[in-house]
């Protein structure tokens, strides 16, 4: 039946999107009516209860987002700065307490205090101005940040023009895509939302699929909270995903790119769709592109708020208006993608790493970083450090120098960093000086590197509060489709929240046994990578823990 579905919800294309008017009619009240679900579902020629299954999902399309006017960020990041409270606070003197929902998380880690009204972000001292942001236009939602490079600027580099940033892709049409791809290959660019793995082997997989009709992914949906280089990205360098898209879909000779775009992050849509008119403007995209024969054109999809589509499938049924639930692998996305189609899904940094790797060769970017993670990685430092910001950093660099020289070290005392998002390790402070900046290096030690966020948690914040709130945040996003994830993350919620606020002392021998379950029996990495932190908590910080178990 998915596969009839996928068909079905594909026979209009990519630019009449069943999910897209999910998001349209969501506009007006914050969530479709009934009546417009059932139209829906008919137009579509599926089931009443694909279209109502669908809108009960997500945040921003649920029921129970009907009224709501502001959004506050309950990201980690945010959740350690202990700032929200005072957002929550100053909103409630201009909305009903259940006009207020929640955000996660919009990639404001850097100052914190944010919160969504009106289609925009806020947050650092906007508070100060809330009487002027609800009551008048204003730009009391753009932030600044460090940015800098550590050596040579690469994904940080100023963009120049159109003209002259696409030479290398008008030189590439020229030539043989298979040589293209290999230039890619020898790169050996690695995906950096998380999994590491080599973008030249999955852009090649896709290739050696045929099918007349392909579609390249750009994953947009930058969920961790901590993590904010993919909208740095998006609304700095969209040219630079832009291109990394176009030599995608040459090497695979696919036609279609799509940005799947959080809805945390509304100002990137339109900064991205900006990017891809002045491409349209020059002829850069379109049917035979320059007389080379190559026709590609690119569609955004604006998330509705799910943190589960991230992972490459949910994200796949996500676009098609389907629940974001994730597939059983194989078949894999290069086989059998969206609308069943061959499809390759990349993350916004892999993307954007393509127009160095081809305007320079691959060998130039394999030549930056260590022997198996080559090339420069983009940090995410937050507030507590004495330079937030976003760092280009060649891989292999000291994690010491990330923090005490980039970043400057930290503005108060900080016990821990969680680095790679929810599902990524926690490294005790201590543990700094062994890691260096690369995927082995990390994972040698018993951590993960992942987005490469970094998230403090300062001293004086309980370290079993910290892990309530990691199965709390997975538990509510978890897609439900395997039952260790659905339940085991929602039974280690219950009992870390029972142990923090009663007398109540957690069997040991039950909570491994929980860790082991959700690790081996997930269906996807959110159920499996939950058990990372929590264990690296219970090693490092036994002492503080001890109180919560018998």
């Amino acid at each position: 039946m998915s596969d009839n579905l996928s068909e079905l919800l594909g026979r209009k294309g990519v630019h009449d999107n069943l999910f897209d008017h999910l998001g349209q009619l969501a506009k007006p009240k914050g969530t479709p009516s009934e009546e417009e679900l059932a139209a829906l579902a008919n137009d579509f020629l599926v089931g009443k209860a694909n279209t109502f299954g669908t809108a009960s999902f997500y945040d921003f399309l649920k029921p129970e987002n009907k009224g709501k006017k502001a959004y506050v960020c309950n990201g980690t990041a945010c959740v350690c700065a202990r700032t929200q409270e005072n957002v929550i606070t100053a909103l409630q003197t201009k909305f009903e307490a259940d006009e207020i929902g929640h955000m996660t998380c919009l990639g404001r880690c850097h100052e914190n205090s944010a919160f969504h009204y009106n289609g925009q972000n806020y947050s650092g001292d906007a508070l100060e101005h809330l009487n002027n942001i609800i009551d008048s236009d204003n730009n009391f939602n753009q932030d600044t940040y460090n940015i800098k490079a550590q050596h040579k600027a690469i994904l940080t580099a100023p963009f120049t023009n159109v003209d002259d940033y696409y030479k290398p892709f008008l030189e590439a049409l020229q030539k043989d895509s298979a040589a293209v791809l290999e230039e890619i290959k020898t790169s050996n660019v690695r995906g950096r939302g998380g999994a590491g793995f080599p973008m030249g082997l999955k852009l090649e997989f896709c290739r050696n699929v045929k099918n007349e009709t392909k579609f390249i992914i750009c994953n947009a949906d930058e969920g961790d909270p901590g993590a904010y280089s993919d909208r740095y990205l998006l609304e700095h360098q969209p040219h630079s995903v832009l291109f990394g898209m176009l030599i995608s879909g040459y090497v695979t000779h696919a036609k279609y790119g799509i940005l799947y775009i959080r809805a945390e992050y509304p100002e990137a849509v339109d900064i991205v769709q900006d990017a891809i008119d002045a491409l349209k403007e020059k002829g850069l995209i379109g049917d035979n592109i320059n007389g080379s024969g190559f026709s590609f054109d690119f569609k955004i999809i604006q998330a509705q708020g799910s943190y589960i589509c991230g992972e490459e499938t949910a994200l796949i049924n996500s676009i098609e208006g389907q629940r974001p639930e994730v597939r059983v692998r194989p078949p894999f996305p290069a086989q059998k993608g969206l609308f069943n189609k061959p499809t390759t899904v990349n993350n916004v940094e892999t993307l954007a790493a393509l127009h160095y790797i081809i305007k320079n060769g691959g060998q130039a970017w394999k030549d930056i970083g260590t022997e198996r993670s080559s090339g420069t990685k983009l940090v995410s430092l937050d507030s507590f450090f004495n330079n937030p910001g976003m760092y280009e950093v060649e891989m292999g660099t000291p994690m010491k120098e990330v923090i005490y020289d980039l970043g400057g070290g930290f503005k108060s005392d900080v016990k821990a960093l969680q680095i790679g998002g929810p599902l990524g390790g926690l490294v005790p402070v201590s543990r700094i000086e062994d890691l260096t900046l690369d995927f082995e290096s990390f994972s040698q030690n018993g951590f993960l590197l992942g987005h490469a966020s970094v998230v403090s948690i300062p001293s004086d914040f309980p370290m079993m509060k910290f892990i309530e709130h990691l199965f709390d945040f997975a538990a509510y996003e978890s897609c439900g489709k395997c039952f260790p994830c659905r339940l085991g993350t929602k039974r280690g919620h219950e009992l870390s929240e029972k142990a923090l606020n009663s007398d109540y002392k957690i069997d040991r021998k039950l909570f491994a046994d929980l860790l082991s379950t959700l690790e081996e029996g997930s269906l996807c990495a959110h159920g499996g990578g939950i058990p990372l932190p929590v264990r690296n908590a219970m090693e490092y910080f036994n002492d503080e823990l001890k109180q919560y178990f018998n």
